[in-house]
C-alpha cells in the first residue's frame, strides 16, 4: 500500500486496521480525507484483506471538518465545490468499500467523524465515546443525512438544534453500537468480530455488503428480488460448494474467495 502520513495501516490474519493520526483531535484535514478514500479504494482491491477496522489514535476519534485548514484549502472559485466533493466521496468511500468496515468509536466522533460512523458497517464504542453534530456552534450544517441512518427523528432534530453529544453507553440503548465497551476492551471486540468475519467466505462477505447498500433504499418487493438474484449468483461460487462440503463433512471451510 501506499505510505501515508496521517493514516496508520496495519494488515494482518487478513484484517486492515486503519488509525486517524492527524493530532491533536484527529480533525478531517485535507491530508487524512484523502489518504483515507485512498487506503479504502487499494483495500477493496486486496485478496489477502476481508474486513476492515477503523479507529482513531488517542482521545478522540475524529473531532469533524479541519476548520483552521480550512482557509488554505478554499481560497477561490471552484474551491468549496472540489472540497465538498472530496469529502462526500470520503464517506462513499466507507460505505462503498468491498470490504466490511468495523468502526471502534475511542471517543468523540463529531461531524465528519459521526459521517465516518455513519457510513461503517458495524459500530462499537468505547464507553467513553460519543457522536454528536456541532456544526450549529460553528455556523455550519452537515452530517445530518449520514446521522438519519442512526438516530429517531426527534433525536437528530435535538442533536442537530443543540449541538448535543450521545455518550457510549446510550448509544448502545438505543441499539446504535453493538456494544459498549471499557475503553481497554474497545480494540479486542473490535479484532473478535473481525476475526469472524474473516473466517467467513469473502465472496459472500463482499457481496453481501454490496447487496445491503444497493436494497437499502429499494421497495420491500424489489430489495427482496434483488437479494434473491444475489444468492443465486452466490451458490455458483467455489465458496459456496467449499462451504456446504464442509458442513456435511462436519469440518472448517477453507475458502479460497472464489
Amino acid at each position: 500500500m501506499d505510505n501515508f502520513s496521517q493514516l496508520k495501516v496495519a494488515i494482518a490474519d487478513h484484517v486492515a486496521t486503519l488509525t486517524l493520526d492527524a493530532p491533536p483531535v484527529n480533525a478531517l484535514t485535507r491530508v487524512l480525507n484523502d489518504e483515507l478514500t485512498r487506503a479504502l479504494d487499494q483495500i477493496s482491491e486486496m485478496d489477502d484483506v476481508r474486513v476492515v477496522i477503523l479507529t482513531g489514535e488517542g482521545k478522540v476519534f475524529c473531532a469533524g471538518a479541519d476548520l483552521k485548514g480550512r482557509a488554505e484549502v478554499i481560497k477561490g472559485p471552484g474551491d468549496l465545490m472540489a472540497h465538498s466533493r472530496r469529502t462526500r466521496e470520503c464517506f462513499h468511500a466507507i460505505r462503498e468499500c468491498a470490504k466490511p468496515v468495523i468502526c471502534a468509536i475511542n471517543g468523540a466522533a463529531l461531524g465528519s467523524g459521526l459521517a465516518m460512523a455513519a457510513s461503517s458497517d458495524i459500530l462499537i464504542a468505547s464507553e467513553k465515546a460519543s457522536l454528536g453534530l456541532p456544526e450549529v456552534d460553528v455556523g455550519l450544517l452537515g452530517g445530518c443525512r449520514h446521522a438519519m441512518r442512526l438516530f429517531s427523528h426527534s433525536r437528530l432534530r435535538r442533536m442537530m438544534l443543540t449541538g448535543m453529544r450521545v455518550p457510549g453507553p446510550e448509544l448502545y440503548r438505543l441499539g446504535i453500537v453493538e456494544a459498549c465497551t471499557a475503553p481497554e476492551d474497545l480494540m479486542p471486540t473490535a479484532r473478535e468480530i473481525a476475526a469472524t468475519i474473516a473466517s467467513k467466505s469473502p465472496v459472500s462477505t463482499r457481496m453481501g455488503k454490496h447487496t445491503l447498500n444497493v436494497i437499502e433504499d429499494m421497495s420491500l418487493r424489489d430489495g427482496y428480488r434483488y437479494e434473491q438474484d444475489m444468492t443465486a449468483q452466490i451458490a455458483k461460487t467455489d465458496d459456496a460448494k467449499e462451504a456446504q462440503c464442509a458442513f456435511a463433512e462436519k469440518r472448517a471451510p477453507v475458502f479460497t474467495g472464489r
